[in-house]
């Protein structure tokens, strides 16, 4: 792909993750907000997949796997009272990437 499309995917998924963070000021606009985050990853993702440089894309997507299912793992063993040490282990996982 062309490195024009990469850089406008990846300024518009700036702006759904603005808008994202945007809306979970209130309750009314915080299930919009989630979607625009949804639909700001998934257009930077798929900006990384098919973008310059992207050889390795089959790597890539297992790694997403991966680290999803370790994320489901852990997300599923903790209490709400534990969320705080959740959002802890996730910080962690941030940092080893």
């Amino acid at each position: 792909m062309d490195f024009g499309f990469t850089v406008a995917a990846y300024a518009v998924a700036t702006v759904l993750f603005v808008l994202s963070l945007g809306g979970l000021s209130g309750q009314e606009s915080a299930k919009r907000a989630i979607w625009y985050g949804i639909a700001g990853m998934t257009v930077a993702v798929l900006a990384m997949l098919v973008g310059p440089g992207s050889g390795l894309w089959a790597l890539t997507l297992v790694l997403i796997a991966i680290g999803g299912v370790v994320g489901w793992q852990l997300a599923t063993r903790v209490q709400m009272t534990q969320m705080p040490e959740l959002v802890a282990i996730m910080h962690s996982l941030v940092g080893l990437a």
